[in-house]
């Protein structure tokens, strides 16, 4: 089967070959047709079909777009962007989700990825040009044919050396490397572009272009056996590459599926652009509520004087209309990661930390309907009363959130307060 009219029918799924420049996706089963190394010609697999989102959340009226849009900005590009992400999440099924990064068939996620960061770039930079996704797409493929010049004979000896070699391309030859500095520092190691153009980047980005590669060179025939990805859990490690045959059942946690990549992708940069930064809580959720309630409820710990002022400079900040801050966050990323992690059907608690940030918008009308979405999907969870002190300070957190926000419609019937404007659309550090 080599003709690029082929048709391959995998589930309830289609698959057809198409010739680069593109992505690829192929099955990891043996079934997977062979090209033959001399003639790397690249060829990706387009999948068609797959199980559909529930509408209730494809169909979330979001705010971030049409607030920004408001003050005057320009979100044509994000819009787009958001748009073709959800065009590929779509065709996530629940088999697919718990699918190994190394066997996915409909969800490209090197595209998806750059949907991300395109959305992202454009939200930031307010270019008049999109980020070039299919170039960076290029990008990706052409590591792939480079190893084909770094391949021998010498690779095929054994499965071992095969993946050492690739290894030694990707990491050495190529000289991608794990970011060890924290995400504030380097947001660059969050974005698959900029990792492709730094060659530095997270534990998890890594495994993504590991991953990809080996997608490649199974398509061409180069690679003949199960791989999966091991993704480390330390703060050094880098993902490797190893023989399925050989695995270990301990290897099992290390296992990355597409579920668990897109939401470490989202999670990181949620993380690293929340705009409260600072505090005692380990909870991004109670570190906004207690910036919102203007106390420290941790201050009798040795540091919250200092924390508590970076509290306060934080919210000054957000009030003047300052974005982004090496420490302070950025709220258009913060926003659109929950945004994504809410479409992607994740936990719960997506709904209700995206709530908070609204109400630090001034959006408050937004922030209780999230509010009580999270609250319905919670309670129909069925789910065993927390004995966690965290999450029980959580949860009396959301219920004075939703009492303030009730007072807040009753008294002002949701007017949106003067400095949200500002807040929106200042994009400048003072």
């Amino acid at each position: 089967m080599n003709s690029a009219s082929s048709v391959l029918v995998a589930s309830s799924s289609f698959l057809y070959w198409i010739r680069k420049p593109s992505p690829f996706k192929f099955s990891k089963f043996p079934s997977t047709p062979s090209v033959t190394p001399s003639s790397p010609t690249c060829y990706r697999v387009v999948c068609r079909g797959g199980s559909p989102q529930p509408a209730s959340f494809t169909d979330l009226s979001f705010a971030l777009h049409d607030a920004l849009e408001s003050t005057g900005i320009d979100t044509s590009h994000a819009r787009e962007a958001r748009k073709s992400f959800v065009s590929q999440i779509k065709k996530l099924s629940d088999i697919e989700r718990e699918t190994s990064i190394c066997i996915n068939r409909c969800v490209d996620l090197g595209r998806t990825s750059l949907f991300i960061a395109a959305e992202d770039d454009s939200l930031v930079s307010h270019s008049s040009v999109p980020l070039p996704v299919d170039a960076f797409l290029e990008r990706l493929d052409d590591l792939s044919m480079g190893y084909c010049s770094h391949y021998n004979s010498a690779c095929r000896s054994s499965r071992e050396n095969f993946l050492e070699s690739l290894e030694k391309y990707l990491y050495v030859k190529k000289g991608f490397r794990r970011s060890t500095a924290n995400n504030q520092a380097e947001p660059q190691a969050l974005d698959l572009h900029s990792v492709l153009t730094h060659r530095s980047g997270s534990a998890v980005m890594l495994s993504l272009i590991h991953s990809e590669i080996l997608k490649m060179l199974r398509l061409w025939g180069l690679l003949d056996f199960d791989v999966e990805i091991f993704f480390p859990h330390d703060p050094h490690g880098l993902p490797r590459a190893y023989d399925k045959q050989k695995s270990k059942e301990s290897d099992q946690p290390h296992i990355m599926t597409v579920q668990m990549l897109l939401e470490e992708i989202l999670r990181n940069l949620k993380d690293a652009f929340w705009p409260f930064q600072r505090g005692a809580a380990d909870s991004l959720f109670l570190r906004a509520a207690n910036a919102a309630n203007r106390i420290d409820k941790f201050n009798g710990f040795e540091d919250g004087g200092y924390r508590l002022a970076s509290t306060k400079a934080a919210q000054r900040r957000l009030d003047r209309g300052v974005w982004t801050s090496v420490h302070f966050g950025d709220m258009r990323r913060a926003l659109s990661a929950c945004e994504r992690l809410i479409l992607l059907r994740t936990d719960p608690k997506e709904m209700r930390d995206y709530s908070i940030l609204l109400y630090h918008c001034g959006l408050y009308e937004q922030a209780l309907k999230f509010l009580k979405l999270y609250q319905d999907m919670k309670s129909s969870s069925a789910q065993n009363p927390s004995t966690d002190p965290v999450s029980n300070l959580e949860e009396d957190a959301v219920k004075k959130l939703i009492v303030r926000l009730n007072l807040i419609a009753m008294e002002e019937g949701w007017t949106r307060p003067w400095y949200v404007r500002n807040y929106l659309g200042n994009n400048s550090e003072p």
